[in-house]
């Protein structure tokens, strides 16, 4: 990947030739590196409408990968931590594709309601559930917040599985790049069928409630992923 020196000189251009550059330098890294094998993207378009779109989160590759998938038909606005925007390198990413800003681990109004907005007025969004990067490649809890945003917008959520991204562009024990270097690696994205939140049953409490769609989402990803990759949600 490209050093921290030579992002901060890119970050400074003028925003025109800063997408520009920024994105031709994606876009031949994953050509360059990453192997790509597609399945199941013929699944989208049996959603109705404005799309949720959700997947497990490997590594800061992940996006740039989606985006070059989607952008052009289906052109999605990413959710994205605003932490991202604190790195050079992460910024890059972060600005060469759509997104909408959301503070991690907080009720952040402003940004639901903006996403909320924007899928309503016809746009797809994606969304990791997650919340953050698994070190060890294996799912981790999601946050509750995939819930809110798919209750207020009633989207149709199309699931996505990640596999290989972990090793094409790696993180250390801190959670950052390691060594901001990309590998040659296999990455497959499988593509589910579409799903709407399942109905409440009479029994059910709202905390009884909520526990069981989140587990049915995310649920919804594991069974895209080989074993080792489905951890909590095995």
């Amino acid at each position: 990947m490209i050093s921290k020196s030579l992002a901060k000189v890119i970050n400074v251009l003028p925003e025109k030739w800063f997408i520009i550059i920024a994105r031709k330098l994606a876009n031949g890294y994953i050509k360059r590196y990453a192997q790509l094998n597609v399945e199941g993207f013929e699944n989208i378009d049996k959603a109705k409408g404005a799309k949720i779109f959700i997947c497990n989160h490997l590594s800061n590759s992940d996006g740039l990968i989606l985006n070059k998938l989607l952008k052009e038909k289906y052109d999605p606005f990413f959710i994205a931590g605003v932490k991202l925007s604190n790195d050079p390198v992460t910024n890059l990413g972060a600005k060469i594709v759509k997104t909408i800003n959301i503070k991690p681990n907080s009720a952040d109004k402003d940004a639901i309601m903006n996403i909320v907005k924007t899928v309503r007025a016809g746009n797809n969004i994606l969304i990791f559930p997650e919340g953050t990067r698994s070190r060890t490649g294996a799912m981790i809890e999601a946050k509750k917040g995939i819930l809110l945003i798919a209750r207020l917008t009633k989207a149709e959520i199309v699931p996505i599985g990640m596999e290989g991204s972990e090793i094409l562009l790696p993180i250390n024990k801190d959670g950052d790049m390691a060594k901001e270097k990309w590998n040659n690696s296999k990455v497959t994205v499988k593509f589910g069928e579409p799903f709407t939140l399942p109905l409440k049953e009479t029994d059910e409490d709202k905390h009884q409630y909520d526990d069981r769609v989140l587990v049915y989402i995310m649920k919804n990803i594991a069974k895209l992923l080989p074993e080792k990759y489905r951890g909590f949600y095995s």
